[in-house]
């Protein structure tokens, strides 16, 4: 069995702006989780999946229920969920309060970027390794945050008036 499901939600982490749009819009290109771990040579195994593509400020009810399904079918229960940063607390107090995923006793990580993956300056690269180390180091079922150098259950998660999360 594979040992660890990333979900794809879209967000900035996942944007990338063609040149036939002329730079003034985005599209949602294919997970940027798999260019960054087939960058990090890891040696673990785990598959993609896409849940939806959006900017996370257009997420609804349903594309979060559209997650948790992919969560609780998942044979896997280290699962990553890359996001946008906009939502991605809700998100993560959605899941939390999903009974049927905390009967499953899983560890979930939501982690984005500020900037996308495609730009030289990103945090992409940084928030996935911690996302992926927190996700083989935590014990305790549950839905985790990682971003900007913390793990915080989603429950524990909040931002300040710069956007960092604390």
């Amino acid at each position: 069995m594979t040992d660890i499901l990333i979900v794809q939600t879209g967000g900035t982490i996942d944007k990338d702006y063609p040149q036939t749009k002329g730079g003034y819009a985005f599209e949602i290109d294919e997970p940027a989780a798999k260019r960054i771990l087939a960058q990090g040579r890891v040696t673990f195994d785990y598959i993609t999946t896409t849940a939806c593509r959006k900017d996370s400020q257009e997420i609804t009810h349903q594309d979060r229920e559209t997650i948790r399904e992919v969560c609780v079918a998942a044979e896997q229960n280290r699962i990553l969920i890359t996001h946008g940063t906009d939502t991605m607390i809700q998100t993560g107090l959605f899941l939390s309060a999903a009974a049927d995923l905390e009967q499953q006793k899983k560890v979930i990580v939501l982690t984005g970027a500020s900037k996308p993956e495609r730009f030289r300056d990103s945090d992409a690269h940084f928030n996935v390794g911690l996302a992926m180390g927190a996700l083989q180091c935590l014990v305790a079922p549950g839905v985790y945050i990682a971003m900007n150098g913390k793990v915080r259950s989603a429950d524990c998660a909040s931002r300040d008036n710069t956007g960092a999360f604390q």
